[in-house]
């Protein structure tokens, strides 16, 4: 049958391809199998072999690739490739985050996170919105022209979707192999007896300079776009403006870039980036700092080697093979199941390694995990180790797939998937393993501070049914006697318990909100909560819109603490704990949110701010008890500031702090005069 308008059909099968590889390679959501868009494929392939005429550049099939090359092209960047000024440690941060300070004045910086991909440096250059030339970074000054192998990369597009691309435009980013297709890829060379490849990076280099196109399409090199080099035409004020412009037009960006105003805001971001490393699909070997404003970049510029508005956050990786021997699925104090795998113990930077976390169900479909595997677990820096990848190639067949369960675990409650999200949680709030967690995180620190109960002895109240509930903590007197009798237990422990108990009841509001273990509501946000409404019958009875309206807290965060307050569950809990004399002071207007003495502390009204490494505290803990002793815990130093606790390496705020006169004290000195209760608080 002949066709009678086959440029319509043309069109529409190169809308539909290009539509389905932007749900793929830019918004990560694809609709069909690998199958059915290579048969769309082929069926525009064999349209456009009978029909010459209506051949495209720009046509999807062109990145299949064309002709091998005789050999490459040394082509000069318009602007340099110039190298990134790498920090290994918060404190170098700072550092940087002070320099930038003396070029800019005082006024708080926004700066930008992404994840470091460890790949290889690549620039595509549009003109009019057609790829016309892709470059290697080479020596930052020249590089290989290699828009041959460019034009086959997952990710980048022939055109840019979009009505008036700029006349010129430089894109730069990262060429990479995912985790996923690089097992596969090893997988493959070992079945077929060739030599398997090294690493994801040193695979990507090699296949950006073979001169055959099709081997290079074939390695499944894709491309991740991070930052923007010479341009025409269309201004951009900021740098997420920009990714998000490029997104728009077709072109996949670094994952999951946020912005944050200040130093200290930036490094709680990094943090919380480099614990989410386990759901990337591809290897990361830092984290990247950027000034958020172009026009301050510029005012900022460059060295001779480096640009002074970037900085790189690096870590070192060490990795090793092992062998998951088995899956475990714990329950957290949320309700959250949690797929473990234990391991063959393996030695990584110093330390055994025997079980890492799967995170969700999700993370085992991508990882394609079964029990019976070998596997690459990464451990960078300071990071929980995690599984990078199978290695499927050393499969045998004895293998054996892990299947989800469909019930809780521990209570065989029902279960289900947060709407919208990734994790799988027991329903029944009642479940015993929900209890243990939930109660070991109520007397942790940050929360009602028990000295004395720890993990082992949560299990036996649990078990020996003496707590089902956090009151029951406070029914615990009551049954001493029977207490002594548990497990390594005396009078001595238990009257301590007894005691830490007690004392517990007057803890600050902040810390009983955090206590409660309501979704979403960390310290942070708990303070929040307790500094603008200053006690817990204000807060709930609020609603859903009256939260949203306090600062740091977002309409999902509104909706947890409404619907826990609401509910038949949360209200249990609290009537409970009040019924038992857990009820923290209402605070007065002038009063700091969780000061243990509201309106005293031997800081009040005084600005610290804590430089360098200390021993008797973490970053958080300090900071919290600068806060518990009425103090304002600031992140820079200025006229406003009282005093400067410096501890080891103190750098930049310290000679600040010199400069004018402010008082400094060391870490010994200030337990001295602002303790000695603060050993106590110390983790």
């Amino acid at each position: 049958m002949t066709m009678l308008f086959p440029s319509l059909e043309i069109a529409k099968l190169r809308s539909e391809i290009e539509r389905h590889n932007r749900l793929y390679y830019v918004e990560a959501r694809p609709e069909i199998s690998d199958l059915e868009f290579d048969r769309l494929l082929k069926q525009l392939q064999k349209l456009e072999l009978e029909h010459p005429e209506l051949a495209s550049p720009d046509s999807p099939t062109r990145k299949v690739g064309g002709a091998p090359i005789e050999g490459f092209v040394t082509v000069e960047h318009r602007l340099p490739m110039l190298s990134i000024e790498n920090f290994y440690s918060e404190t170098e941060l700072r550092e940087f985050d002070d320099r930038l300070h003396k070029l800019l004045g005082e006024a708080p910086l926004e700066y930008t996170v992404e994840y470091k991909i460890d790949g290889v440096a690549l620039a595509l250059i549009y003109e009019s919105g057609h790829l016309v030339r892709a470059l290697t970074r080479g020596d930052g000054r020249q590089g290989d022209d290699i828009t041959h192998n460019a034009r086959t990369l997952g990710g980048v597009p022939l055109r840019l979707s979009t009505p008036n691309p700029p006349a010129i435009l430089e894109v730069r980013g990262e060429a990479y192999i995912s985790n996923s297709d690089f097992a596969h890829l090893v997988a493959t060379q070992k079945e077929l007896g060739k030599e398997v490849f090294a690493n994801p990076r040193n695979t990507t280099a090699g296949a950006l300079k073979l001169l055959d196109p099709k081997l290079c399409q074939a390695r499944k090199v894709r491309f991740f776009a991070h930052s923007r080099g010479y341009i025409e035409g269309t201004p951009f004020a900021m740098h997420l403006e920009y990714l998000e412009w490029l997104r728009a037009a077709g072109v996949p960006t670094t994952p999951h870039v946020e912005a944050r105003t200040g130093i200290e805001a930036t490094l709680e971001l990094c943090h919380q980036m480099m614990d989410n490393l386990h759901s990337l699909n591809v290897e990361v070997d830092g984290l990247v700092i950027k000034v958020n404003q172009f026009a301050i970049r510029d005012q900022l510029g460059t060295t001779s080697k480096v640009p002074r508005w970037v900085a790189a956050y690096k870590w070192e990786k060490y990795e090793a093979s092992t062998q998951v021997l088995s899956i475990d699925v714990q329950v957290g104090k949320t309700g959250t199941l949690t797929p473990v795998a234990n391991l063959a113990p393996v030695e990584i930077a110093g330390t055994t390694v025997s079980r890492s976390s799967l995170h969700n169900r999700e993370e085992l479909e991508r990882l394609g995990l079964q029990i019976g595997d070998w596997v690459i677990v990464e451990k960078a820096g300071k990071i929980i180790p995690h599984v990078v990848r199978v290695e499927e190639e050393k499969r045998t067949g004895q293998e054996v797939p892990f299947v989800f369960p469909t019930v809780c675990p521990v209570c065989h409650s029902e279960v289900a998937q947060d709407e919208g999200g990734v994790y799988i949680r027991c329903q029944n709030p009642t479940c015993p393993a929900q209890l243990k967690e939930g109660l070991r995180f109520f007397a942790s620190r940050q929360a009602m501070n028990i000295e004395g109960l720890g993990t082992k002895l949560i299990d036996q109240l649990v078990d020996a049914g003496f707590v089902s509930g956090f009151a029951d903590l406070y029914r615990l007197r009551e049954k001493r006697d029977q207490l002594i009798d548990l497990e390594r237990q005396g009078e001595k422990s238990i009257d301590n318990l007894l005691e830490g108990i007690e004392t517990s009841k007057m803890r600050p509001l902040s810390r009983l909100l955090t206590a409660l273990n309501i979704r979403h509501v960390g310290v942070t946000t708990a303070r929040a909560l307790a500094s603008h409404f200053r006690s817990l019958d204000a807060i709930r009875t609020r609603t859903e819109a009256e939260l949203a309206l306090v600062p740091d807290i977002g309409p999902i965060v509104a909706q947890a603490i409404a619907a826990y307050f609401a509910s038949e569950f949360g209200r249990t809990i609290v009537d409970e704990l009040i019924l038992h004399g857990v009820q923290p002071p209402e605070l007065p207007a002038s009063a700091p949110s969780d000061a243990d003495d509201p309106g005293a502390g031997k800081l009040a009204g005084k600005t610290v701010v804590a430089t360098g490494t200390l021993h008797h505290f973490t970053r958080d803990a300090i900071k919290d008890y600068i806060h518990a002793q009425g103090g304002k815990a600031a992140t820079s130093v200025s006229r406003k500031t009282d005093l400067v606790l410096a501890g080891e390496e103190a750098g930049s705020k310290l000679e600040k702090a010199r400069e004018l006169g402010i008082r400094i004290l060391n870490e010994a000195e200030f337990l001295r005069e602002y303790g000695p209760e603060a050993e106590e608080d110390c983790p």
